[in-house]
């Protein structure tokens, strides 16, 4: 159950960093407050599943999939740019996130 919400939680990270720079500086009502729900969710989350997972490797796994999830989206939908490095990057970062889960 732990790592069920650990992963609901990295998403919830890309959700809120996404968010917050749609909210060009708090200045936009509903990208503000979708990254502080996101925010309160996704740390309340990993709050939940560090109590049995330890802290290096859920961290590391919470912050891997935020990461990734959120330079997806910005190569989709966000006017990032997109180059086939940059992608195996990103997988590396996907690659290093399963390879902690099975070693736990």
């Amino acid at each position: 159950m732990s790592w069920i919400i650990l992963i609901a939680s990295g998403v919830l990270e890309a959700v809120w960093a996404t968010a917050l720079g749609r909210s060009e500086g708090f200045t936009k009502l509903w990208p503000t407050v979708i990254f502080g729900g996101g925010l309160v969710a996704s740390m309340a989350g990993l709050a939940f599943a560090l109590r049995t997972i330890p802290v290096g490797t859920g961290y590391a796994v919470w912050v891997g999939i935020g990461a990734a999830l959120t330079v997806g989206y910005g190569m989709a939908f966000g006017g990032e740019s997109f180059s086939i490095v940059k992608m195996l990057l990103v997988l590396g970062i996907v690659a290093c996130v399963v390879g902690l889960k099975l070693l736990h």
